[in-house]
């Protein structure tokens, strides 16, 4: 009887131990997703909900996966910026901004979205709120961070916010709550905004037990630390931002292809392997007040683009406007809506970015992607392939100053030219100008 009883809890140990390493670190929907921000108040002449759901079939056409719905809670008027305000000053959690539309317009646009395939995720703001926040008189003066006087204080210059205090545990309950009153709505996750300003203890006391409630879906910090990057005990994403500004250099002559190379080994080591990296050329912040990709980027923004989504472990980013090619930068605290959204040649780009992620497995984000090689070119090139199985990418950009013509030279070997459909079979030549690219695919 002993016999048996040890070689039963061994065969037990042994199916455990296969059990945990046959569950994925993030849901499987997730790995080879594209998000796509959603700026309400811009994103049609209404700046509604139902102004974003009418456009649902548009986006459901480009092929995003997850839409991340920039904050649509209910705003403060203390200290407001500009006309309207800035979406991260909320006054209520539990409520959305009027100005968005009703809760039942909300439900439907998250119905309507759910009925055609896609994610959606909130942009939750736990670091501060408005000074009119209702947790301001309903909980105790400890909830936010406070002077010498007494005086609830705010960071940087956000004069129309005021910052929690997370030395309170009781803090940590409030907002655990207010996020499960959205998911008890049916979102999908939650884009959470200057997550690395907040302690980390704070996510990793309440996001496990969330992942555990609710096992499918989507975290995204925006912060770029170790020690919110594991899945399983945190974030499925962390911002690239470093990625960010060194494509910004490289664009602007002020990084190098070397320095690149440098930058993915590093975060290689530095993160987990199935730590994703949102990866973008855009976002709100970067729109508003750095610029447009085109301003920052140039002729070099769409090559940056197809690093965005062919790098290791990246899960790439489109905000809006960038699938028409926008090329202003949208007010933040005024309306100012798109609209026109008659597709064109970056659609085009876009969506064949989109499809390139979803073909291929060696574009995988986090632990599933395919390994990495350089290929040996001239500086101001990058090339490489990314290797999964039979499935192979190849991507070669030119960031140079004068056209390069690589003699691709691969005996036997027949890949697609991604963009055209074209077949190519070594020895070819593929002349680049500046700005150019080409993505090849077996």
């Amino acid at each position: 009887m002993k016999r048996i009883s040890f070689l039963l809890l061994a065969l037990a140990a042994v199916l455990t131990g296969c059990s945990k390493k046959q569950t994925p670190a993030h849901p499987e929907w997730t790995y080879g997703s594209v998000v796509y921000e959603v700026n309400i108040r811009q994103f049609s002449p209404e700046g509604t909900f139902k102004g974003v759901e009418a456009q649902l079939p548009r986006l459901k056409e480009l092929g995003v996966d997850v839409l991340w719905l920039m904050p649509m809670y209910e705003i403060g008027s203390v200290e407001r910026k500009g006309t309207l305000g800035s979406y991260y000053a909320i006054s209520d959690y539990k409520k959305v901004n009027p100005e968005f539309g009703t809760m039942e317009d909300f439900q439907s646009l998250v119905d309507k979205a759910h009925e055609l395939g896609f994610k959606l995720i909130l942009d939750w703001v736990a670091n501060q709120t408005a000074p009119d926040h209702v947790w301001m008189s309903e909980k105790p003066a400890d909830f936010y961070e406070r002077d010498s006087l007494g005086n609830a204080i705010y960071e940087y210059d956000w004069t129309d916010t005021r910052s929690l205090n997370y030395e309170n545990e009781e803090v940590w309950w409030a907002q655990d709550d207010a996020m499960r009153f959205w998911l008890a709505k049916g979102v999908d996750g939650f884009r959470c905004d200057a997550a690395g300003e907040v302690p980390a203890k704070f996510w990793k006391a309440i996001l496990p037990k969330m992942n555990a409630d609710f096992p499918e879906i989507y975290l995204l910090a925006e912060a770029e630390r170790e020690n919110l990057a594991d899945p399983r005990e945190t974030f499925d994403a962390n911002y690239a931002w470093e990625l960010h500004h060194l494509l910004n250099g490289l664009a602007q002559g002020r990084k190098t292809v070397a320095e690149l190379k440098d930058y993915v080994a590093r975060d290689a080591e530095k993160f987990p392997k199935e730590a994703f990296r949102l990866s973008f050329t855009s976002n709100h912040d970067e729109n508003s007040w750095s610029g447009t990709e085109f301003e920052r980027e140039g002729i070099y923004a769409d090559a940056c683009a197809v690093l965005c989504f062919t790098l290791p472990g990246t899960q790439p980013l489109i905000y809006t406007g960038q699938e028409i090619g926008l090329n202003r930068r949208l007010e933040f605290f005024e309306k100012d809506p798109i609209t026109d959204w008659t597709p064109n040649e970056y659609t085009s780009f876009w969506k064949g970015l989109v499809d390139l992620k979803h073909r291929n497995a060696a574009l995988a984000a986090g632990e599933r992607g395919g390994e990495l090689d350089w290929w040996e070119v001239p500086e101001g090139i990058v090339a490489f392939s990314r290797t999964k199985g039979k499935n192979q990418v190849v991507v070669i950009a030119n960031f140079g100053k004068e056209a390069y013509t690589p003699v691709f030279n691969i005996p036997g070997t027949v890949y697609t030219n991604h963009f055209t459909g074209e077949k190519v079979e070594g020895p070819a030549d593929l002349s680049l100008a500046p700005g150019e690219y080409v993505i090849l695919t077996k």
